[in-house]
C-alpha cells in the first residue's frame, strides 16, 4: 500500500447502500473501472489525454492570440511589461497545482483501492484549500506589489503596463487558483471530457475578450489581465455545476470536513497531498524563476531581447503543453494502477508513454524549427525582433526529447507518490541546473551562452530523470503478477 494511505473515514453504512458522514447522506460512491483495469492502453491513455490535449490547444491558441494583440500594439515596452509581469500568472497556476495535482495524486490510488468515501472527503479539502490560498495571494501580492516588480526586473519604460497586467491578474487569483482544482480532480473519475470543456470554454471567452478589452476599449496590458481572469470566473462556474450536479465521487460540500465539530481530515491525509502537490506547484514556480532568471540574464542586451525570447518562449511553450498535456492526462491511468499494485499493466503504459512522447517531441522538434522566422514574424514586424527571436526559438527546442523524458517521470513520480522524485525534478529543469547552465553560459560565450542554457538544462535533468527513477521506483521494474 502507497505511504500516504490512511484510515477510511468514520462513516455509518444504511439501508439502500447509503453513506452518512459528518451528519451528510452520500449515495454509495459507483465508478467505472473498465477503463482503469481492462481498457487496452493506447486507448485507455488517449481516452484520458485526448481531452487534456484538446484543452491544451485551445490554451495555445488563446496564448497565441494574446501575444498577437499584445505584440500588435506596436509598443515594445509593452510587449516587454507584460512578459515581466506574467510569471505572475504562471504562480497562480502553480499554487493551484499543489491542490489539483497533489490531490488527484492521492484521489486517484485511492480510487484504486476502493475507497471512494475518503477521495470524495479529500476533494472538498482540496477546493476550499484552494479558495483560502487565493484569498492569501490577494492580500499579500497587493501589499508588496512594489518589491515584486522590481525584483521581476520591471524598469522607468516597462513598469506602468507590468503593474497593470500584475495587479488585475493579484485580484483575480482565487478564481485562477480555484481552476486548476476540479479540473485535475475530474479526471480522476474518469471525467477527462468535462474537465477539458471546462477549461476549452473558459480560454475561448479569453480569446473573445482579449481583442475588445485591449484593442476597442485601449486597456493594454490591463485589458489583457482582465479578459484572463473574467474567464476563469466561468470556468469555475461551469465546474462548481458539474460537481454539484454530475459527479458521485467529488463534491465541495464543506460539513464532508467534518465530523460533528471536529475537522475530519488528518495531518497524514494533508501531508500526502501537500507531499505531490508542494513539487507539483515547484514545477510551475521554477518555469516562472526561469522565465525571470532569463530575462534578468538578457536585460544587459536591451529590451529587444527580452521582447524577442517572450515571443520565442510562447512559441516554445506550443510543444512544450503539448508535452504536458499527454504525460499529465495519463496521470489518473498511473495512479490508479499504482495505487492497485497492478505492475505489468503500470510498466506497459510508461514503456508506451515513453515513447509516444519521444516520437511526438521529434516530431514537433522539427516542425517548428523549419518554420521559426515566419511564427517569428506572425508576432512582429520589427525586423530586428524577429531575427533575434527565430535564433533563440532553434535552441529553445533542441531539447524537446528531453522535457518529453522530464515530464514522464515527474508525472510518475506524482502518481505514485514518489515526493522526493517529483522534488528534486520540479527544482532542477528550470531552477537548480538553469542557474548553473546561465552562470557558466554567460561566462563562457555571453549572449550566446545565455540563449543555450535551457537546452543545457534539459539535458542534464533528463539525465537525472534516469537516474531517479531506477533509484526510487525499483517496484516497477520488478517481474510480478498481474492482480
Amino acid at each position: 500500500m502507497p505511504a500516504n494511505a490512511h484510515a477510511p473515514a468514520p462513516a455509518t453504512t444504511h439501508a439502500h447502500g447509503t453513506l452518512v458522514s459528518a451528519g451528510v447522506v452520500l449515495s454509495t460512491p459507483v465508478m467505472d473501472n473498465e477503463l482503469f483495469e481492462k481498457t487496452p492502453i493506447p486507448r485507455a491513455y488517449m481516452t484520458l489525454a485526448i481531452p487534456v490535449v484538446l484543452s491544451m490547444m485551445v490554451t495555445l491558441v488563446y496564448n497565441t492570440v494574446d501575444t498577437y494583440f499584445i505584440a500588435h500594439t506596436g509598443n515594445t515596452s509593452m510587449v516587454a511589461g507584460v512578459a515581466i509581469a506574467t510569471p505572475v500568472f504562471t504562480v497562480m497556476i502553480a499554487l493551484g497545482d499543489i491542490f489539483g495535482l497533489g490531490g488527484s495524486s492521492v484521489i486517484s490510488r485511492l480510487y484504486g483501492q476502493g475507497r471512494y468515501d475518503d477521495g470524495r472527503r479529500l476533494s472538498v479539502f482540496c477546493f476550499w484549500g484552494a479558495v483560502l490560498t487565493g484569498v492569501i495571494v490577494i492580500v499579500l501580492g497587493l501589499v508588496f506589489r512594489g518589491p515584486i516588480l522590481a525584483m521581476l526586473g520591471a524598469d522607468s519604460s516597462t513598469w506602468e503596463y507590468a503593474s497593470q497586467f500584475y495587479t488585475l491578474i493579484i485580484i483575480g487569483s482565487p478564481f485562477i487558483i480555484v481552476s486548476m482544482t476540479p479540473t485535475n480532480l475530474l479526471r480522476t473519475e474518469g471525467f477527462a471530457t468535462p474537465s477539458a470543456i471546462g477549461s476549452i470554454a473558459g480560454t475561448l471567452i479569453n480569446i473573445c475578450l482579449n481583442p475588445l478589452f485591449i484593442h476597442v476599449l485601449g486597456w493594454g496590458a490591463a485589458g489583457s489581465a482582465g479578459a484572463t481572469v473574467i474567464a476563469n470566473i466561468c470556468t469555475d462556474a461551469y465546474y462548481i455545476w458539474f460537481l454539484l450536479k454530475r459527479s458521485r465521487n467529488l463534491s465541495i460540500d464543506p460539513r464532508l470536513m467534518f465530523l460533528g465539530r471536529r475537522l475530519d481530515i488528518t495531518r497524514h491525509e494533508t501531508g500526502g497531498i501537500l507531499a505531490i502537490g508542494i513539487p507539483a506547484s515547484v514545477t510551475n514556480l521554477m518555469q516562472s524563476l526561469g522565465i525571470v532568471m532569463v530575462n534578468l540574464f538578457l536585460l544587459p542586451y536591451g529590451n529587444d531581447a527580452v521582447a524577442a525570447m517572450g515571443i520565442a518562449l510562447k512559441i516554445v511553450m506550443i510543444a512544450i503543453m503539448i508535452l504536458v498535456a499527454f504525460a499529465f492526462g495519463g496521470q489518473p491511468l498511473t495512479g490508479y494502477n499504482y495505487g492497485a499494485g497492478n505492475m505489468p499493466r503500470l510498466r506497459a503504459l510508461l514503456r508506451f508513454a515513453y515513447s509516444f512522447l519521444a516520437i511526438l517531441a521529434l516530431a514537433m522538434t522539427a516542425l517548428l524549427i523549419a518554420f521559426a522566422h515566419p511564427l517569428m514574424g506572425f508576432f512582429s514586424t520589427d525586423a530586428h525582433i524577429v531575427e533575434l527571436g527565430a535564433g533563440m526559438l532553434r535552441v529553445q527546442l533542441l531539447s524537446t526529447v528531453c522535457v518529453a523524458i522530464v515530464l514522464v517521470t515527474t508525472c510518475t513520480f506524482q502518481s505514485a507518490g514518489k515526493a522526493i522524485g517529483a522534488l528534486l525534478l520540479s527544482i532542477s529543469r528550470q531552477g537548480v541546473m538553469l542557474a548553473i547552465t546561465l552562470f557558466a553560459g554567460r561566462a563562457l560565450a555571453g549572449y550566446h551562452g545565455v540563449i543555450a542554457a535551457q537546452a543545457m538544462a534539459d539535458l542534464l535533468t533528463a539525465i537525472l530523470a534516469v537516474i531517479l527513477f531506477v533509484v526510487l521506483l525499483p517496484e516497477v521494474r520488478k517481474h510480478t503478477e498481474t492482480r
